[in-house]
Formats: C-alpha cells, sequence, structure tokens
C-alpha cells in the first residue's frame, strides 16, 4: 500500500485531544502544511511536544496563537509571547522541561525504555514532583518517557518506502519523534522513487514513517 497522500487527506489523522509531536526549532524543520491543515480543521484541546512554542506568525507558534493547543511540553518559550500570556491567565499549562532531558524523555519512549536518571534539575523547580535516586552518593532525578500519538515530521527528500534525508540542521528534533509516535507523517518537498537514495545517507528509515505528504500537492 502507498505511503503517498494528499494534503487534504492528513485531516482524517489529525483529531481533538491527541497528543503531538513535532519536529522543528523555531519552527526550522517544522511541517508547516500539515500546521495550516490543523488550524483550518480546528483541531483543538492538543497536548503539543516539540522543542519551543516557536513564533507567534511560525510553525507551532500559530496554534498556540490559535488557542488550539491545552498542555505544551517544551524546552522554551521566550520566542512566542502567546504562550507565556496564555500561561499566566491559566489557559493553556506549559511544562518546562530542560532541553536535553526532553530529548532523552522522547528517545525513551521511542526506546521502549522506563526513563533515565540524570542530575539536572536537582535543587531547581524542574525536580517537584519527582523522584529522586541516590547512585554512588550522587542525587538523580527519574526521568519518565514521553510518546505520541502522532510525530509530524518536515523532511527535505523521502523515496516512496519513507526514507528521508533532511536539510542541515532543520533534522533537529525530527529522527528522534519519528521513533516516539503510534503515527508518524512526514511533509516532504520532494519525493523520488526507491533506491534513488544512497541508504548511507538515510537519516530515518521508512520502516518509522507511516504516511508520506509532498509539498504543494500531491
Amino acid at each position: 500500500m502507498s505511503k503517498l497522500i494528499c494534503i487534504e487527506q492528513v485531516a482524517e489523522f489529525l483529531h481533538d485531544d491527541m497528543v503531538v509531536m513535532f519536529g522543528g526549532f523555531l519552527g526550522i524543520g517544522t511541517p508547516e502544511e500539515i500546521i495550516q491543515v490543523m488550524i483550518d480543521n480546528g483541531v483543538s484541546n492538543i497536548t503539543l511536544i516539540a522543542n519551543d512554542t516557536s513564533f507567534v506568525d511560525k510553525g507551532v507558534g500559530r496554534l498556540i496563537a490559535n488557542r488550539q493547543v491545552r498542555k505544551a511540553i517544551v524546552s522554551h518559550i521566550g520566542t512566542n509571547p502567546c504562550t507565556g500570556k496564555q500561561m499566566i491567565a491559566n489557559e493553556i499549562e506549559v511544562e518546562l522541561v530542560p532541553q536535553g532531558t526532553l530529548i532523552e524523555r522522547i528517545r525513551c519512549g521511542g526506546a521502549g525504555l522506563g526513563g533515565f536518571l540524570t542530575p539536572t534539575g536537582i535543587g531547581t523547580i524542574v525536580e517537584k514532583d519527582k523522584q529522586k535516586l541516590v547512585m554512588g552518593e550522587k542525587e538523580y532525578l527519574l526521568e519518565t518517557p514521553l510518546r505520541a500519538n502522532v510525530a509530524l515530521l518536515k523532511a527535505k527528500k523521502a523515496d516512496r518506502a519513507g526514507n528521508l534525508i533532511y536539510d542541515k540542521t532543520a533534522r533537529n528534533f525530527n529522527p528522534i519523534i519519528a521513533m516516539a509516535a503510534d503515527l508518524v507523517i512526514a511533509e516532504v518537498d520532494e519525493i523520488v522513487e526507491i533506491g534513488t537514495i544512497d541508504p548511507d545517507q538515510v537519516m530515518t528509515p521508512g520502516i518509522l514513517v507511516d504516511k508520506i505528504i509532498c509539498r504543494g500537492g500531491c
């Protein structure tokens, strides 16, 4: 069965109350056309997992500005004033996670691990309500894994089997979130035939990708 779908078809995989992971760093490496579908269809009350909440008019920031996000699990919100304002007004829940901890929690979710130990956050607000363990006379926090219903990726190129190549730093979180969701959808700039991509260049193997959307149409 072909993994290729039209952008209009992606709406059937996106629904209210879902947990969704996005690739991207301040909007770089984020699937903008899929976000537009979410806005057009009014997908609401979502739990968003991403590196940051981008800008008001870019990336996942547009979902925040449109008040479609119930909770954001991110490492940074400073570039999107809408996030801070909604958080202060108790209109959105924000879980701030140190960046390295965030990506490792996602990696654990993809690898089927029960969590990991880190000293990051000891003695700060980050340790609130978390289990502490002492290993070799040093304190660690137990950080639990993160998974999502859907992971939404942005890649430069895909073959028809779903093998992906990213554009430089737009790679960022994309390969890791592809391992940590029940459904993985990639928005790509170019689709090529199977065998065209050198296996050594593949950054996300097609076995992890369920659906592919080519920007600008089928």
